[in-house]
């Protein structure tokens, strides 16, 4: 016998293949398994070792016993073959392969493989840990914090990879802070850079977009080309800027082409001196600003127009003060100067006054007399746009993939969800893929200015496009990618953001929270936007807001203006984060809704030594608890009633909410509070009532006051006591 498998020997002496594993474990042969052979002198061992007689006679009687079955076996093995043949003749069939050994063989290469390759990614995954220890070492020997780079949809898995930890350790910090997460879970961003700087690194969070573009830097490394400018023209009501865009299109349709432009779609292109300049159309200023609020960086230029006859206007500063929060250089058109009224000198005092001087009287501004009617100077305003932009040096990259921003969108009831989109850098061609805020799309059309089908679109190029799944939002970046199945991804998660940031407001600069900003070193400056029921009202807060200044943190009024607090005025607060002081001023009915909607912080006063102790209670960390007003109705003045010793009587109809016997009123007229009282009494036709509701009619007596007029509003509410939230 040359040698046999241990089970087949086993099983010959009538024992368990383990004893005879374990026999030759003590003989010195290890990492052995029933499949393995072992030669005849081994085995006659290993039968001497468990005691059975003579080894030699019972490895022989073991051999006899296998030869005669093996002898049994190959009989029947020929008898089946003899019977086989018998009925039809066999094909010839191969010698059997040891499949058992092949398989065997197969799985110990995966397996070793498989070890090799662990090895390999432990071994780059030290290397990649010296090379983070290292920089985090010479980052700490230069005083600097060590800088990680986290994208929007950052895991907790990839936070811990970025920071060089265990996932389990990133885990048990997050419920430390209440905030249980998987390890595929995508982590707020603010939560991620809090949890960096808690490990002592600091975090930026880099959105899909300048990934994608990092992807394209080699592309745009080089700018090949000038870009065209874009411009948005701003001013007053009623001082010419449709008039003024129309005299430029119809002045370039003359130049440049037979017939007109056929379609309106926001945005457009016109030529001066053999260069384009793009203007967009947008409706006033709040558009703008809406464009500003979400972070769209599309105006290079602003074109502020203002009438030769009529100076600087409440829009006109509203415009100048939107154009300088968003740093845009400004250039201004005084327009109408064919009129017999026409003053542009007095134009440009004004505008002085306004920190706009013209460069005719020493200053930085830009500024061209035009008149829109009979088309005068149009090509010198036109210039004066390229020699800005040319300051500006404005550069782009045709051969790139193609993004730019989303001025309007609308739905077509042929064509779907239509945005203007203008590109910005790149070339944009009908089959491209594109992700925009949270809606994605592949290009179907792209439809110019003039209403014509394009293939493809380059740099400064406002057009319509058509391919969008859903509708996007004013303002959205539009970037082209490659991979479609990214773009879902990206969109995915952000529809799954929006429904979360649905459930929680926004969350806005407060006084109240003032102070924690400060100490964490997020505001270096408090942007406010006055409101008062007199300009010189507006001046003397400016005055003394101004100074309240220090080396912490700096005020700066973004705006300030008589009359109620308005739409625009929340937007502005919006857009720069900015909170709105209103001085014997209330909110208007559109703006009220806006504060609430956004999320601004209006702050309400009558005594400005109230209003400047708050502010500085804010700054220093020292604010108490407030008294806050809770509104309980609004009511309309249609009639008034004298009564003997009672005094007049308000009849009103209640419009929104309800007022009740312990409710604190409010007398409005045009928007300026003229008083403040107590409910002296409150009736529903003979009846003392304690509570009237919406939609029906009361008479309601001011006490101590009796001068209220048909068209007046009283407010009605109460104040409650709210605890401070940050000292």
């Amino acid at each position: 016998m040359r040698s046999i498998r241990i089970y087949a020997f086993a099983k010959q002496i009538g024992r368990p293949s383990e004893e005879i594993i374990n026999a030759l474990r003590s003989l010195g042969k290890v990492g052995l398994s029933h499949m393995n052979s072992i030669d005849a002198e081994t085995a006659g061992k290993v039968a001497q070792k468990l005691g059975i007689g003579d080894a030699q006679k019972a490895t022989k009687a073991a051999a006899a016993r296998s030869a005669a079955v093996a002898k049994k076996a190959a009989e029947k093995a020929a008898e089946a073959v003899k019977k086989r043949k018998a009925v039809a003749k066999p094909k010839q069939a191969p010698a059997p392969e040891p499949k058992t050994r092949k398989k065997a063989e197969k799985l110990r290469q995966k397996k070793e493989e498989a070890r090799r390759e662990a090895v390999e990614r432990a071994q780059q995954a030290q290397q990649a840990a010296e090379v983070r220890a290292r920089a985090a070492a010479a980052a700490r020997e230069a005083g600097a914090r060590p800088q990680v780079q986290l994208s929007e949809r950052v895991t907790v898995k990839e936070l811990a990879d970025k920071l060089n930890l265990k996932t389990k350790d990133v885990i048990t910090r997050l419920m430390q802070r209440g905030v249980m997460a998987t390890i595929n879970q995508p982590l707020e961003g603010q939560v991620a850079v809090e949890l960096a700087k808690d490990f002592g690194l600091d975090a930026e969070i880099v959105s899909f977009e300048r990934e994608i573009e990092a992807e394209f830097a080699p592309e745009r490394a080089a700018p090949t080309g000038a870009r065209a400018p874009v411009v948005t023209v701003m001013g007053h009501v009623d001082h010419g800027k449709t008039s003024l865009l129309d005299a430029i299109r119809s002045t370039d349709v003359v130049a440049g082409e037979s017939g007109g432009i056929t379609q309106h779609i926001g945005a457009y292109q016109v030529s001066a001196r053999d260069r384009k300049v793009v203007f967009i159309d947008t409706p006033g200023h709040e558009a703008f600003t809406r464009l500003r609020a979400r972070g769209a960086g599309v105006t290079d230029i602003v074109v502020l127009v203002v009438a030769a006859d009529d100076g600087v206007k409440p829009q006109t500063i509203e415009a100048i003060h939107h154009a300088r929060a968003a740093n845009v250089p400004i250039v201004v058109a005084i327009n109408k100067i064919d009129k017999p009224g026409a003053n542009p000198d007095r134009t440009k005092k004004e505008l002085a006054e306004q920190d706009l001087l013209v460069e005719e009287w020493g200053g930085k501004i830009v500024a061209v007399e035009v008149s829109a009617k009979q088309k005068k100077n149009l090509n010198e305003l036109l210039e004066m746009i390229l020699l800005v932009a040319d300051l500006q040096e404005l550069r782009c990259n045709p051969e790139s993939a193609a993004r730019g921003t989303v001025l309007e969108a609308k739905l077509d009831r042929g064509r779907g969800a239509v945005a203007t989109v203008l590109v910005q850098d790149g070339t944009l061609k009908v089959g491209d893929y594109f992700f925009s805020g949270a809606v994605t799309g592949r290009v179907r059309a792209l439809i110019d200015d003039r209403g014509q089908r394009n293939d493809e679109a380059g740099p400064a190029t406002p057009l319509e496009v058509l391919g969008f799944s859903g509708l996007p939002e004013a303002g959205d970046g539009f970037q082209v990618v490659h991979d479609e199945a990214k773009a879902r991804q990206i969109v995915y998660y952000r529809q799954q953001k929006q429904r979360d940031q649905q459930l929680a407001k926004t969350s806005r600069l407060s006084l109240d929270h003032l102070f924690t900003h400060i100490q964490e070193g997020e505001v270096k400056e408090l942007p406010l936007i006055l409101k008062a029921d007199a300009q010189g009202s507006v001046e003397v807060l400016s005055d003394a807001l101004t100074k309240l200044s220090d080396e912490r943190v700096k005020i700066r009024i973004l705006h300030g203006g008589a009359g109620a607090i308005t739409e625009s005025d929340v937007l502005l607060a919006s857009a720069s984060n900015a909170i709105v002081v209103g001085f014997n001023v209330r909110p208007e009915r559109g703006a009220a809704d806006l504060i609430e909607r956004e999320g601004v912080d209006v702050r309400l006063h009558t005594v400005i030594y109230n209003l400047t102790d708050e502010i500085k209670k804010a700054m220093v960390g020292m604010l108490a608890a407030v008294s806050r007003e809770v509104a309980l109705g609004r009511l309309e003045v249609r009639q008034t009633f004298r009564l003997p010793k009672i005094g007049t009587i308000a009849g009103c109809y209640v419009g929104d909410g309800r007022i009740n016997r312990k409710a604190l009123l409010r007398l409005v007229r045009d928007g300026v509070v003229i008083y403040e009282g107590k409910v002296g009494s409150l009736r529903r036709f003979k009846d003392d009532v304690s509570e009237v509701r919406e939609g029906f009619e009361c008479g309601v007596g001011i006490e101590g006051f009796g001068d209220v007029k048909v068209g007046d509003v009283i407010e009605a509410y109460q104040i409650e006591k709210v605890a401070p939230t940050s000292l």
